[in-house]
């Protein structure tokens, strides 16, 4: 094959498969959806400075020119010093930027999963009409696909980070997590379930009340969540913030409703 057969977005996305060792048609090319299927494997890119002079004793990613003048392509580097061990595009020794594969946290790598994700049930409905409004509980709310909550932030394209992303659309929390805490926690999330392990459904599909989600990544605490509750919260809330997932069958969920994980 030659550079043409390839693309940019498909010898990266083969580079990626390579190292974590799965088939290239299973890691999306586009690059949002690329890190979300990253990110429910605990996985990121992280960016490599000089890579031209870069040594690591496993694998990581390089982009070089093809020979035939088609562009950057990907190509999987090794060793110290290192060379391409796999260069499915034909590619100049060149080396133009380059990524490391790494675990998001390193202390819990590989990720730990449940072996069995328990029936959780819906507590309380948690919306906002736009990012750092005051939260309002709502009995029920019609999960929108590829949206969220209807009259929520994320649904309205209005919240503090960018709305239709993999995993924008719906937060769940567990409510033993908030009852950990001797104040009430401005926790910003959608759903507070009981009952379930929430970080035992990342990478799997659920029922949610009528709809149908799937779980994409842990739902991290941040800075801005900090700031909101006058700090103190991150260390506390770290591999316990919750759940992002995906809303891929529309349906109403209402308070009592059961979390049936697939």
């Amino acid at each position: 094959m030659t550079s043409a057969d390839h693309t940019e977005r498909s010898t990266l996305a083969a580079c990626i498969a390579q190292i974590v060792g799965v088939a290239a048609s299973d890691v999306p090319l586009e690059g949002e959806e690329q890190r979300a299927w990253l990110s429910e494997r605990g996985l990121g890119l992280v960016p490599v400075a000089d890579a031209a002079a870069f040594s690591w004793a496993g694998p990581w990613i390089a982009r070089r020119l093809a020979r035939d003048g088609g562009g950057p392509r990907a190509v999987v580097m090794f060793g110290v010093p290192s060379g391409a061990i796999w260069d499915p595009a034909g590619t100049a020794e060149e080396i133009l930027d380059g990524f490391v594969v790494a675990p998001l946290d390193v202390a819990t790598w590989p990720p730990q999963r449940a072996a069995e994700a328990r029936v959780g049930v819906v507590e309380a409905l948690v919306v906002a009409p736009e990012a750092e409004a005051p939260v309002r509980l709502v009995e029920e709310a019609v999960a929108i696909v590829g949206q969220g909550l209807e009259g929520d932030r994320y649904a309205n394209g209005t919240g503090t980070f960018g709305s239709g992303r993999p995993g924008s659309a719906l937060t769940l929390v567990d409510a033993a997590v908030l009852d950990s805490f001797a104040d009430d926690l401005d926790h910003r999330r959608n759903v507070v379930v009981r009952g379930t392990d929430l970080n035992a459904l990342v990478g799997r599909e659920f029922t949610l009340g009528e709809a149908r989600c799937r779980g994409r990544r842990l739902c991290e605490p941040c800075a801005h969540l900090d700031r909101l509750n006058g700090g103190g919260i991150l260390r506390p809330l770290v591999h316990r913030g919750g759940l992002r997932a995906d809303v891929i069958r529309a349906g109403t969920i209402r308070v009592g409703d059961q979390l049936t994980p697939s």
